[in-house]
């Protein structure tokens, strides 16, 4: 069967070999812990039970996590050890499932859900991704989803295709985002502050370039307004970018502050920033708290 999970629509029968994300029809887990630095509501107290995918469809010159992105390292895992694994994360006590990086697995990963829930799953579900999905993929699994945790990392096509080999990565994220709002249009949150049910939308700033980055930011809030939280993230960490000195460098203060300012003078009020580059802090403390 020809894949055609992702907007790459490589075609590859991943049953026989791999596709451009690197990776077959089984799925593999790259890694898989209790994570207590994703934005507060996701992390909670007690962490968020972040299941890494191997492989990705956009494999980003600066993705910070090579290995895993790659495909390179992993262990496979069937419908019932995948169940058993988002079990245990419920039993260590994490408040949510995090699917990170899930789309080329979308498939097995609901098999798997499914099987869970009848066993007793009962935490949100997070769908953590680049942004570049297709919005059948994310019709297909919408019943098991219940926050979608996502990117936008360009509005320039040429951005997306010199980092990201792919020119209608702008087009894509605005597809998907839209289908991810229309599945999921408020957030919902419980008492002690974590999300239920919402969309986030995550955009890591890039050296150089905060005018594509004030673009990203204005076209969320115009569009979606106080329907999403929107993530504002300086973390960009500069890794193996020789052949692209323009981005060869860690973001700085002034860039930072320079696209938070603008956000603020748009209007933006449900929001995350990042301060000291991994300290998160909400300037909306009660918003997804209704």
């Amino acid at each position: 069967m020809k894949c055609g999970l992702c907007p790459r629509r490589c075609g590859v029968d991943r049953a026989v070999s791999r596709g451009y994300c690197g990776c077959g029809e089984t799925a593999v887990v790259a890694h898989h812990m209790l994570h207590h630095w994703e934005e507060p509501c996701i992390s909670g107290t007690r962490g968020s039970g972040c299941v890494f995918f191997a492989g990705c469809q956009l494999k980003c010159v600066y993705c910070q996590n090579r290995a895993i992105s790659r495909a390179e390292t992993g262990t496979e895992y069937d419908t019932r050890s995948l169940a058993a694994l988002f079990l245990s994360l419920q039993r260590e006590g994490a408040h949510n499932i995090n699917l990170v990086t899930p789309d080329h697995f979308a498939p097995q990963i609901c098999a798997a859900l499914e099987e869970a829930k009848k066993l007793g799953l009962v935490i949100p579900v997070v769908y953590n991704c680049s942004g570049y999905v297709l919005p059948q993929t994310l019709k297909d699994a919408a019943k098991y989803i219940d926050i979608y945790l996502t990117d936008f990392k360009y509005m320039s096509n040429e951005l997306a295709f010199r980092y990201s080999a792919c020119r209608d990565y702008p087009e894509k994220a605005k597809e998907a985002l839209a289908e991810m709002v229309r599945e999921h249009p408020a957030p919902v949150c419980a008492e002690d502050g974590t999300m239920r049910s919402g969309v986030i939308v995550r955009h890591l700033i890039l050296p150089g370039h905060t005018e594509d980055s004030k673009r990203v930011i204005e076209y969320l809030y115009r569009t979606y307004g106080d329907a999403i939280q929107i993530s504002i993230m300086n973390q960009f960490t500069p890794v193996g970018l020789e052949s692209y000195p323009e981005i060869d460098r860690k973001l700085t203060t002034l860039e930072y502050d320079r696209v938070v300012d603008y956000a603020l003078s748009l209007g933006v009020k449900n929001a995350y920033i990042q301060q000291k580059g991994t300290a998160s802090e909400s300037f909306i403390p009660d918003f997804c708290c209704k």
